[in-house]
Order: C-alpha cells, then structure tokens, then sequence
C-alpha cells in the first residue's frame, strides 16, 4: 500500500538535529483527507457545508483510511462477497450503498461476532435474525450464511425505510434500533438522525458508512494499491439438498471429496460436527468445485475495476 505522506520542511525555531550543527530534520507528516461539500448515499444528498457534519465524516474517513489493515481486509473480503450481496440487494429493492454497512458492521468477515453476540457480516442479533426468518440453534445458525442474512438485513432495512422514508435515518435504526430512533425523533423534535443526540457509537455510525463508501469508490485517491490476485475470489460451489440427519459433517465432508475444514468454510451457518433433522427440513449445502480451490487453476476478477492498479 502506497503511505500517504507530505514533507513539511519546518522552520529554525522548530528543526531538530541529532547533536548541535547538524543539518535540519525533515519530518514526515500524514496527509488529511480532503471532505467533500456532499455526496450521496442510497439515492439521497447528504450536505457538509454544517461544521458538525463535516468534522464528524472527518472522523471516520481519517479511521478508514488509516485503520490500514481492517479496510485492507475488508476490500479483499468484499470482492468475494459483494456479487452475491449486490444481486440480493437488487432482488430486494434496496441501494446498493448498504453494502458499506456490511463493511460497517464486520470489515465482511461472515464469521464476524461481537461482545454483544451478533453475528456474520451484518451482525444479526439472535432475535432479529429468528424474526427475520433465520434459524438460530447450536446446529445451525444462519445469521452466518452470507446469501440468507444478506435478505433478512433487507426485510428489515426495508421496514425501517416505511418507517421512516430516509435512508440515511435508517441506517442509524440499524445500529440503535428502530424503537429508540423513533422515540428520539419524537423526543427532540427532528427528522432525521442527523439531527439527534446519540450515544457517540450510533453518531458515528452513518458517517463510518459514508467513509467506506468513499474509499471503496475511489480508494487509489485514498493511497491503496491493490492488485487483482490479491483479492479474494468468489468461489463456486455445487449445492447438495440435505433433507435428512447427518450424524457426522466429517464424514459427509469425505463423501464429497472435501474437508470438514473446506465445508464449514463454504457453509459458515453449519455450528456443529452433526445435524440433528427430525422435520425433514431442505438445507442446501455448498460444496466447493476443486479449480475454485486452488491459485493454479482458477481465474481472478475484480469486483470493481476502481479497486485494482493492473
């Protein structure tokens, strides 16, 4: 990754030496990103003309830029998972721009879970997945199957958006919740998040959207330098109906010429080495296809054009 510097050469009073007479030092000094008078998320303007707007998206897009490693990651990540994401979100009437509320929650990691138990790449709560149409057991847990949370995070951006007919406002519902955005937009008179008073977590967390979302736009302004074999590529997979109990995933794994490592891998919402299925219910397993799974003999792509140098 190109480092984004500027050499400042200081004046007398401020130049330092190693011992007394020696030529002045030259310091290196981080360059600050630039913010811009708006941009646009889901479809909607947002101004930074206001100063607290303004330093508040500093904020963030300095952490992006500078967070080196996490949003390393999450580029290479996100070009596995942003073209099944992106269709999803298509499929259900949601921008595109809530990708960067994936990359939000779980820098795109779908093993992603924190203190407060939320789990996969957008960081379901058990609650909300169960109400979203998720199975949540010891067994199985499908917040962490990419494709499956990808559609119940729409349900509910989508019921957040009735709610409140603002994108941005429904973004900061999926952080706090929709009960406490609605009780203080009603309590301090505004009608957008923007607006509010917040705990400093969910005030800061449109704003981290907007930063990602810029980055990931442009990131050769932002000093990355990736190339197109350093991202990690979708994989493709067979899909086998699993419609009975399986004692042993290890076993099965055998059968299909895999490791239990290589299945869990393609299927994060598997949570245990058996599955207990007295109901009968479909699963569909995903089973690696043996080019995808090797750099010799697969092809590399790029999600975006915009995110490589070659």
């Amino acid at each position: 990754m190109a480092t984004l510097t500027c050499q400042a050469q200081l004046k007398p009073e401020y130049q330092t030496s190693a011992n007394q007479g020696a030529a002045s030092a030259v310091f290196n000094v981080t360059a600050n990103p630039d913010i811009p008078s708006s941009i646009t998320f889901a479809g909607e303007k947002v101004d930074f003309d206001r100063l607290d707007m303004a330093e508040r998206l500093d904020r963030e897009l300095t952490s992006v830029i500078y967070g080196q490693t996490s949003t390393l990651l999450c580029f290479k990540r996100a070009n596995r998972y942003f073209p099944a994401l992106a269709r999803i979100l298509k499929e259900q009437n949601v921008p595109l721009d809530f990708l960067y509320l994936a990359c939000t929650e779980s820098t795109m990691d779908p093993l992603a879970y924190s203190p407060a138990h939320a789990a996969g790449l957008w960081q379901l709560l058990a609650a909300t997945g169960k109400q979203y149409g998720l199975e949540v057991t010891d067994e199985v847990d499908e917040r962490y199957d990419p494709e499956r949370s990808t559609v119940a995070a729409c349900k509910y951006l989508k019921a957040a958006y009735s709610k409140y007919g603002h994108w941005p406002t429904v973004a900061a519902s999926y952080n706090a919740g929709m009960g406490k955005i609605s009780s203080e937009l009603s309590k301090q008179g505004v009608n957008s998040s923007f607006d509010l008073q917040l705990v400093s977590e969910t005030s800061r967390y449109v704003f981290r959207i907007l930063a990602f979302k810029m980055v990931f736009e442009n990131p050769k302004r932002y000093g990355y330098r990736l190339r197109t074999k350093q991202l990690y590529q979708p994989v493709n997979y067979k899909t086998v109906e699993v419609t009975s109990s399986v004692a042993s995933w290890i076993s099965w794994a055998k059968q299909q010429g895999i490791t239990y490592a290589q299945l869990r891998e393609a299927n994060p919402w598997i949570r245990s080495s058996k599955l207990t299925n007295t109901s009968g219910k479909t699963y569909k397993v995903h089973v690696p296809l043996n080019n995808e799974l090797y750099r010799s003999k697969r092809k590399f792509t790029a999600y975006s054009k915009a995110w490589v140098v070659d």
